[in-house]
């Protein structure tokens, strides 16, 4: 299986520490259990021409199945990121890119994808409006969208306890953003969500969403 791997240079992403730390726990084997049944419920869903967006160190990369998968184009802003995600391609069974882009500015042309895969990352996206706009532009009518992020509790005096560590938790974890809702910001986009599950609990519940781009020209 040949893979390649692009470059498009971005200035001041690069979190080497960071990296370091996510790709190790989320090694872990209890963060395996925790994780690796979502992402066979969002990656391992994907079928045709794939987008997945913030690859990260290239966890998903496993999950993709041949028999369902045409190929798979991987977008990450973070240099320290692809370094990992780099080295996880040889355990594809598809044919996969790697580019370095942000969600905000994917590097493709309108209604190339028949799937979207974001796992982990829309809580870090520096303006998750326009990255979701973004990723409607490229996906095809019908098209669907598969997450899987942590988001806002729906107790509230949780997520006011989000909202108070959020300013704190962006500046050592590379952005990231505990209150951010992002089901409400894929409705916003025009997507139809088709199911959508809460799980988990604590100061960073869990959902996995999945959802249909509409066709534009339908009535």
């Amino acid at each position: 299986m040949k893979h390649s791997s692009e470059t498009t240079k971005r200035e001041g992403v690069y979190h080497p520490r960071l990296a370091a730390f996510y790709d190790w726990i989320a090694k872990t084997a209890s963060s395996r259990r925790l994780t690796d049944p979502l992402r066979e419920e969002t990656a391992g869903q994907a079928c045709g021409v794939v987008l997945e967006v913030g690859a990260g160190s290239g966890l998903n990369f496993p999950f993709y199945r041949p028999e369902q998968v045409e190929r798979v184009e991987a977008v990450e802003p973070d240099e320290a990121m692809l370094t990992y995600a780099r080295e996880r391609m040889k355990q594809a069974t598809v044919p996969l890119t790697l580019t370095q882009a942000t969600a905000e500015a994917l590097p493709f042309v309108d209604a190339t994808f028949e799937s979207v895969v974001v796992t982990l990352v829309w809580c870090s996206v520096n303006d998750p409006a326009r990255g979701m706009q973004e990723i409607k532009r490229v996906l095809k009518p019908e098209g669907t969208l598969l997450m899987f992020e942590h988001v806002r509790s729906q107790r509230p005096w949780i997520a006011r306890v989000q909202d108070l560590l959020t300013p704190l938790a962006s500046r050592l974890f590379g952005n990231d953003h505990w209150n951010r809702d992002t089901a409400e910001i894929v409705r916003e986009a025009g997507f139809e969500i088709t199911s959508l599950r809460h799980l988990r609990g604590g100061l960073q519940p869990v959902i996995v969403l999945h959802a249909r781009r509409p066709n534009q020209t339908t009535p």
